[in-house]
């Protein structure tokens, strides 16, 4: 019979936090599959765990995700976990998920700390609708055409950052989507664990005066408010034409641009007929 994956989620600060079940598992598999071995054997060497271990990480993530299968399918079973955190979560995780699936492995995820959702409930900001999007690309290109979607994103919005970054990002953010209502989540579950609890031009100021800020940043944002982004729209397609504001859904029959164009302004599909009506007629 072919082993298992089982996902176990370690600390991200407080060795306290992790479970009673996810102990249990890693001393009961054949292999952990560890995101930096170096870091995970002070975990293992803290509880007491002897299991042996090898590396997947972000630069081994495919080559090493088929050798794990591999040796899944002579029937061993085999832990992943990451540096802190949840397995599968902005990590190499999420390739060997998917390669068991295709594999036919069975994969189960034992319940336990992500700094995305514990930031998240300790914000203020709401938690009915929320946008993870860890770590922003590197590439100029996509980070700001990332950001400009963020815009209009009316849900909670959750990043990842690095202390050294986080000037530069938050930046980029007031830059972009203005002053909003943000959170700064750092050293989550440690002894410093700070919020920092600002608009996000107050948070720039605050941080740009912070020589050297420490420990993993989690950055809570407010959504954009619906009711604002639909006066924005309205008043962007009033400035248009209706020929112009029609050009836009030349993939769509006329009759539902039409319709669309009606639904965007706010009026009747009679409305823009009559409009397009009285152009074409001068």
């Amino acid at each position: 019979m072919a082993g298992m994956l089982y996902l176990c989620a370690t600390p991200i600060g407080n060795l306290e936090d992790i479970t009673f079940r996810v102990l249990r598992t890693l001393k009961e598999v054949d292999l952990i599959a560890a995101e930096d071995t170096r870091n995970s054997q002070k975990l293992l060497n803290h509880f007491d765990i002897h299991t042996p271990m090898t590396s997947y990480h972000e630069y081994n993530k495919y080559d090493k995700a088929e050798y794990l299968v591999g040796l899944m399918l002579d029937g061993k079973n085999i832990a992943c976990i990451t540096d802190a955190g949840t397995p599968g979560i902005s990590d190499p995780g999420e390739v060997l998920v998917q390669k068991c699936y295709e594999a036919g492995i069975k994969v189960t995820s034992l319940p336990g700390p992500a700094a995305c959702i514990t930031a998240l409930t300790m914000s203020g900001l709401s938690t009915r609708r929320f946008a993870f999007e860890a770590f922003l690309p590197a590439d100029k290109k996509q980070r700001a055409q990332i950001i400009e979607e963020l815009q209009d994103e009316t849900r909670t919005i959750i990043l990842y950052e690095a202390p050294h970054h986080l000037v530069k990002t938050l930046e980029e953010l007031f830059k972009t989507l203005g002053s909003r209502k943000v959170r700064i989540c750092r050293e989550l579950t440690k002894k410093h664990e700070t919020v920092y609890a600002d608009t996000l031009d107050g948070a720039l100021a605050h941080y740009r005066d912070i020589e050297d800020p420490r420990g993993e940043c989690v950055i809570i944002i407010e959504g954009a408010d619906r009711e604002d982004l639909n006066k924005q729209k309205q008043q962007s397609w009033e400035e248009m034409t209706i020929e112009e504001h029609m050009a836009l859904y030349e993939d769509m029959n006329r009759k539902d641009a039409m319709k669309q164009v009606a639904k965007d302004r706010g009026v009747s599909k009679r409305d823009i007929y009559q409009a397009l009506l009285k152009s074409e007629s001068n």
